[in-house]
């Protein structure tokens, strides 16, 4: 009898601290949404913060004033995807600087190198985790892709 009571009592102590580190299970979602941005007809966002984290879509080199790819190839690409993803990061409350996993998609694992000197320029010091896969195609025939994780600025 004993030992179930105190495996009750434990089992109440964890439950209630978990609640209370976890908002007593009310986790909040919020979806980003970018300014002057429509739908865009794919059923995305562009991110979702939970907690103190920021989820991003994959973002491709589309410029976003004309919604086509931008001109050029993989560093052009590169360079728009990454202002892409500062923008969706910016509009949830965070910046590169938090970003904590960054997941890399090339068309052509040839252009690895050619990726990493342009990502270089966004992620100065403490780079983030990152993962770097060569797929089969990506959304209109982007030749790169990137989805982060970030922290929200405190």
């Amino acid at each position: 009898m004993r030992n179930s009571l105190t495996f009750f009592v434990a089992a109440v102590f964890v439950i209630c601290a978990f609640a209370s580190v976890y908002g007593q299970g009310k986790t909040e979602r919020r979806i980003v949404k970018l300014p002057g941005s429509g739908p865009s007809g794919a059923p995305i966002s562009p991110a979702i913060v939970v907690g103190d984290l920021v989820f991003t879509s994959g973002q491709i080199g589309l410029d976003p004033k004309t919604g086509q790819m931008v001109e050029g190839g993989l560093e052009q690409q590169a360079e728009q995807v990454l202002k892409n993803l500062a923008t969706v990061l910016e509009a949830a409350g965070s910046d590169m600087g938090h970003v904590v996993k960054a997941t890399v998609f090339l068309a052509d694992m040839n252009d690895y190198a050619a990726m990493n000197q342009i990502y270089r320029n966004h992620f100065k010091q403490d780079f983030p985790a990152r993962s770097a896969v060569q797929v089969a195609r990506l959304p209109a025939n982007a030749r790169i892709e990137i989805e982060a994780v970030a922290m929200l600025k405190k």
